[in-house]
């Protein structure tokens, strides 16, 4: 991190830059301007004093994406606190559980949280203020209760003159200070509190600043799909388009594939920023039943018409995202073989980008126009990685990494913290990968995933996986192990399985593991495939919960 500079001075000289434009919208809803912005963070910062906070201290937020989640947030940080943000989608234990660990003096949450909490269960909070419009929910301090009863005239009184530019003065943070603490809701069921300095956040920032800022202009649209409480959402989505200018839209209602597919014709962003599933389900229900056709395939096939075709096809994928994307950004999860495949055969500007919660979370990205199919990216010039591996181009090893962007470490969690950050400094992510000659990294599973075969060969469930749900009435699969045989659970795609009887569906399954296992070796062949009759638990980047499903 540059000396001098500060992560907070972004967020002002964004709202001071782009003071009249328009900032955040709730999809179909209201629409702030940055000069708004500024005005109810103004406000909560009178909160916060009358409530006692002091810099450093905690404050919680918990809800569905919007603008005043946004506002909160920027809220929380400029004046100098800690944000915890947490998942909207944790249960009511959890989120108690999150809120007490962390010490937090007050919390923000959306109207569907408000009713699923228990106050009593989270005794230190000074005061849970109700997202939709900044009421009190719960107040424990008088002072609390008097300035937000009284709010408008203490933000008059502190600003006679009307509150200009000239007003907007925030925090000024040091690298190394403590920024956020990200609960991480990973695949293993243990959440720990990941500790994000300033300086992890302006290394994301200014990363995408110096990459992305070229191709996306101020002022264009850009649509978060994503989770905020999720780094991968709140540093790409939302803190580089807002402190680049743009105008964000939340999607503040359950994200169904339909609205999604709304938001993108009507908001047309300049950037996507996806999790493999949203992609996914695109291509595989709207597009690979018109390519997969008969008279496509021929079509395909004959090279004079071949090039004209794909590019058809190209702009219809694009226009289904809304047609100004300057690339699609997939992470979080693997993305499917077949769907990657597919969409760079026909020129779709899509790319893959690798990070982790604990490195704020981006490790290695490339643009989509030297993108190296199956890769995903090479390492960012602000961070360092390796391959724990005799052999890095060939053989699979821990990726390892430490750099600007890299964390404290896990809050009141000092065990954990050395068992992941050796004496070095490197971060060991638990991710196994190869790398090319070019810096490519090439994500072959994780070390607690990976399996061994009866003759103690390393079996990488993710690959077999990857293979299996390109395969008829495949929905979404998971590869365990039953002593020293593997199996394949399988929930069936329920719109492909409509008219089949189970005998039938049973026989296309027994196909698809004999088509399977012609594609492994013997040592990861699947012995069967086991039906289920509902969806596998997945956390909010939309993994699997493996730990639910391995005995």
């Amino acid at each position: 991190m540059n000396a001098g500079s500060s992560f907070n001075k972004y967020i002002q000289d964004a709202i001071i830059n782009n003071w009249n434009a328009d900032a955040l919208t709730d999809f179909q809803g209201a629409t702030l301007q940055f000069h708004d912005v500024a005005r109810k963070i103004g406000k909560l910062h009178i909160l916060f004093l009358n409530c006692d906070i002091q810099k450093g201290d905690k404050i919680a937020i918990c809800g569905r994406n919007s603008s005043h989640w946004a506002v909160s947030f920027l809220a929380t940080l400029t004046y100098g606190a800690v944000a915890v943000p947490i998942l909207h989608e944790f249960n009511a234990d959890q989120i108690h559980n999150i809120v007490n660990h962390s010490e937090a003096k007050m919390l923000f949450v959306g109207d569907y949280i408000a009713k699923e909490i228990d106050p009593e269960a989270m005794p230190h909070l000074e005061g849970i203020i109700n997202l939709p419009d900044f009421s009190l929910m719960v107040s424990r301090s008088e002072k609390l209760t008097y300035a937000r009863e009284h709010l408008n005239m203490m933000f008059c009184s502190q600003y006679p003159m009307a509150f200009r530019k000239e007003d907007v003065h925030y925090h000024e943070d040091s690298p190394e200070e403590l920024a956020l603490i990200n609960y991480t809701s990973g695949t293993t069921g243990y959440s720990k509190g990941v500790m994000l300095p300033y300086r992890a956040l302006w290394g994301n920032l200014d990363f995408c600043l110096r990459n992305l800022g070229s191709h996306v202009k101020p002022n264009t649209h850009m649509l978060e799909i994503l989770p905020m409480a999720h780094m991968y959402g709140l540093a790409i989505e939302f803190i580089f388009g807002f402190c680049y200018g743009c105008h964000l839209f939340f999607l503040n209602r359950l994200p169904s594939p339909s609205l999604i597919a709304q938001a993108f014709t009507e908001v047309k962003p300049s950037l996507v920023i996806a999790v493999p599933l949203i992609i996914e389900k695109i291509i595989r229900k709207k597009v690979f039943p018109i390519v997969q056709s008969n008279r496509m395939k021929l079509l395909l096939a004959m090279p004079v018409v071949s090039k004209k075709v794909k590019e058809k096809i190209c702009q219809q994928v694009y226009e289904a995202f809304g047609g100004q994307a300057y690339e699609i950004i997939v992470g979080g999860a693997p993305l499917s073989k077949e769907v990657e495949q597919f969409l760079i055969s026909i020129g779709f500007p899509i790319t893959v980008g690798y990070g982790t919660t604990e490195c704020a979370p981006l490790i290695s990205y490339r643009d989509w126009h030297t993108f190296v199919p199956g890769s995903c990216g090479c390492c960012l010039d602000n961070m360092e990685v390796r391959i724990l591996s005799r052999d890095p181009q060939n053989v699979a090893g821990e990726i390892v990494t430490r750099g600007t962007n890299l964390m404290l470490g896990y809050y009141k969690n000092e065990e954990a913290t050395r068992q992941a950050i050796d004496e070095d400094g490197w971060y060991h992510t638990g991710d196994l990968a190869t790398m090319d000659a070019d810096g490519n990294i090439f994500i072959r599973g994780r070390i607690k995933n990976m399996l061994l075969g009866a003759n103690g060969q390393n079996v990488y469930p993710e690959e077999i996986e990857d293979k299996l749900n390109s395969m008829p009435m495949v929905s979404e699969c998971l590869v365990v192990q039953e002593g020293e045989k593997l199996v394949a659970l399988v929930f069936p795609d329920k719109d492909e399985v409509n008219g089949f009887s189970q005998e039938e569906l049973d026989a296309v399954m027994e196909q698809n593991r004999q088509n399977l296992n012609a594609m492994l070796p013997n040592f990861s062949r699947i012995s069967r495939i086991v039906l289920r009759d509902s969806e596998f638990q997945k956390t909010p980047k939309k993994s699997i919960k493996r730990y639910l499903y391995q005995a």
